[in-house]
């Protein structure tokens, strides 16, 4: 069963030079207090980001129903691994893992670096979602206009092509 790979790193045998466009990796982004937050998920291949606007409580069926409105638009076949840190809101992973054939996985706790594609987008996403602030302010337009803005952004680590142009490639 996909939610029984736990604490390894996405798709054995496979290591980092040979990603599939079909890993994520998630994170949330944590507003003033504690009191609201953002997931994030990012293409490990593409670094396409989606941001998913979450309810006020962190319990993990209310995240999970966030997080599937949130890829319910990505065809199916784009999906393969995901791994998250080992925070609370993913309690009911299971919920989640039947869209993720290969499996959801979990970082070491205190190992940030074994998700190091979505770190870097949360920095990038923190220009737009600064610390301190009330983050349940922003609506999912607002989330929307910020993804395509990330999106949007020439990378020199995808030879100065943008995400959304890498992660659209890959749907041909």
């Amino acid at each position: 069963f996909p939610y029984t790979t736990l604490f390894r790193s996405p798709a054995p045998g496979r290591g980092r030079g040979t990603l599939s466009d079909r890993d994520f990796e998630g994170d949330l982004i944590i507003g003033r207090g504690g009191a609201s937050s953002i997931g994030t998920l990012v293409d490990r291949t593409s670094r396409y980001i989606r941001l998913i606007r979450l309810p006020a409580t962190r319990s993990g069926e209310d995240f999970a129903a966030a997080l599937l409105a949130g890829l319910a638009d990505l065809p199916a076949e784009r999906l393969l691994t995901l791994t998250w840190d080992q925070g609370n809101e993913m309690a009911r992973h299971d919920l989640v893992a039947h869209l993720f054939p290969e499996g959801v996985f979990f970082a070491y706790a205190g190992c940030p670096w074994q998700r190091g594609t979505n770190e870097n987008s949360n920095g990038l996403a923190r220009q737009y979602l600064p610390r301190n602030s009330d983050l349940s302010v922003h609506t999912d337009e607002d989330l929307r206009r910020i993804e395509t803005l990330l999106n949007t952004r020439p990378r020199k680590t995808l030879g100065w092509r943008t995400p959304a142009e890498v992660f659209t490639t890959g749907l041909r």
